[in-house]
């Protein structure tokens, strides 16, 4: 770590020779393009500091509600070792491709959001994919590069947790238009928005929206909301700029309609005015 640290210091701008090379936040990498039939005019990250925290619901139901209003809407699914997009939508077949290796997504069934995931690479869906950093990177690169998502107006990126390999290869060779936070409300959730937040402003990536997940219990007989852990997120959006923050409480029916893999039957407001804000409504 220290030798690294040194390096980057000592920085002679000779990337291609560099130890760092690829890895280092002040080298000029070049922003790849979708498939050459492939677009999307919003091209967004949802990224969170650990696992566990909702962010794969943000990212598939966000996709539901964006398509409600009529958008064409597709999902990379960058967590390559532990995907879960293609169950939220009960996607179980797997993606083809072309003699040229452009690669087709899966089509959800009642939306048609476009997907790609690892799983949907795997001849069994319980196989796990036991690669390194290096791979699983150039993989998430292929997925932008290689698949054939049409015309999209909104590309989601379902990213790993945490702000190493595969967060940094999408920062830096994808051209994101902002990213969408994810967290919990316990002590740590202002130091994971805090890395997110400088790893943003060094990669030139806006943060959109923080959304704190499993923030409160609605009480079934009188709608009071419970902080179980506190309120730990109220002044973070504002100390790190963010222009949305949205509190979503614990809700059975999340957990079972995504179990079923029925997120595009769930309903609930709690990400609206997350999707208002992304399509310029408020």
């Amino acid at each position: 770590m220290e030798k690294d640290e040194k390096l980057s210091e000592n920085c002679d701008e000779k990337c291609s020779s560099c130890p760092l090379h690829g890895k280092c936040a002040k080298e000029e990498i070049k922003k790849e393009k979708m498939e050459q039939h492939s677009s999307a005019k919003k091209i967004i990250g949802i990224l969170s500091g650990k696992g566990g925290v909702g962010k794969s619901f943000v990212s598939s139901y966000l996709a539901v509600l964006l398509a409600r209003k009529g958008y064409k809407v597709g999902i990379l699914d960058a967590d390559i070792t532990g995907p879960s997009i293609p169950y939220a939508f009960d996607l179980k077949y797997q993606a083809l491709a072309n003699n040229e290796g452009i690669i087709l997504p899966g089509l959800s069934n009642k939306y048609k959001i476009r997907i790609i995931s690892s799983n949907m690479l795997l001849a069994n869906q319980d196989d796990p994919i036991m690669w390194k950093g290096p791979l699983i990177g150039d993989l998430v690169i292929q997925f932008f590069t290689k698949v054939y998502f049409g015309e999209l107006d909104y590309l989601l990126i379902d990213m790993p947790p945490g702000t190493s390999d595969v967060a940094l290869s999408v920062f830096q060779q994808i051209p994101l238009d902002g990213i969408v936070t994810v967290t919990t409300p316990q002590s740590l959730v202002s130091l994971i928005v805090e890395k997110a937040s400088n790893m943003s402003v060094k990669m030139n990536v806006p943060i959109l929206a923080l959304v704190n997940n499993m923030a409160y219990i609605k009480c079934p007989k009188c709608s009071e909301k419970i902080y179980m852990y506190g309120q730990a997120n109220s002044d973070i959006a504002s100390q790190y700029n963010i222009p949305i923050s949205i509190d979503v409480p614990f809700d059975r029916d999340i957990s079972s309609f995504i179990d079923a893999g029925r997120v595009e039957d769930l309903s609930v407001d709690y990400l609206d005015r997350l999707a208002a804000y992304l399509i310029g409504e408020n």
